[in-house]
């Protein structure tokens, strides 16, 4: 019998749907840049802003793991380029960043996810991982879990191991007495299952489990049916 101790969660299209999220996030920053700039979204379209952001991953490929000070460097370089003085132009850039990452948090949860959590949270220690800048801290669901990491927390995001080991070290617990809860086959469900932890795919969108995938634990189509599929894990 597995004695499961542990439950992570992934964040971005595991508790909410992040594509809407940004968009609005995006939507609303570019729009206060254009009050402070004039003609800025139609100088800078999103074509643009992808071009700066390959030359500053170009120039820094750590910037990939910290999707925060990686966003604030390509708005920079974009107001610099409108003649702004350096100094001007860091300041604006900060603070359109916080415009989007104030946004950014105004999630919109997927049915279920808070009474998983909240009916979870009672007999396991719960943490969140995340490859993305969403911080629990400034979300209603702060508190249900024990702690939260991201990938700039660590310093590389998920498949890579360091996240899955910083969760259970701080929970003290073994490989076999944790779970990890995601979305994304490969990031969530592979590199959890490489470090030997138990996996729940959540597979909102009902799709067929390819055949060359490293096979969640168990699978879920709504977030309701994850206690249960916990439970049959540390019974099994």
């Amino acid at each position: 019998m597995a004695d499961i101790k542990l439950v992570t969660f992934d964040l971005d299209n595991t508790l909410w749907n992040v594509e809407t999220v940004l968009r609005n996030a995006e939507a609303r920053m570019r729009a206060w840049l254009d009050e402070r700039i004039p003609g800025f979204q139609t100088r800078f379209p999103m074509e643009v802003m992808a071009e700066l952001r390959n030359a500053v991953l170009e120039e820094n490929p750590s910037l990939r793991h910290d999707l925060s000070a990686l966003r604030e460097e390509i708005l920079f370089r974009a107001i610099a380029r409108a003649e702004f003085s350096r100094r001007d132009a860091r300041t604006l850039a900060r603070e359109a960043f916080h415009i989007f990452l104030d946004a950014r948090h105004e999630v919109e949860f997927y049915e279920g996810a808070i009474e998983t959590l909240e009916r979870l949270s009672r007999d396991y220690v719960l943490g969140a991982l995340t490859n993305g800048n969403a911080d629990i801290r400034r979300l209603s669901i702060d508190r249900f879990f024990a702690f939260g990491y991201s990938a700039a927390s660590v310093g590389v995001g998920k498949p890579a191991p360091d996240m899955f080991h910083a969760a259970l070290a701080h929970a003290a617990a073994h490989p076999g007495e944790a779970v990890h809860v995601g979305d994304h086959l490969h990031d969530d469900v592979a590199g959890a299952a490489d470090v030997g932890m138990h996996t729940i795919w959540v597979n909102h969108d009902e799709l067929e489990l390819p055949a060359d995938v490293v096979k969640p634990s168990q699978i879920v189509h709504q977030l309701v049916d994850v206690p249960e599929r916990v439970r049959l894990l540390r019974d099994d």
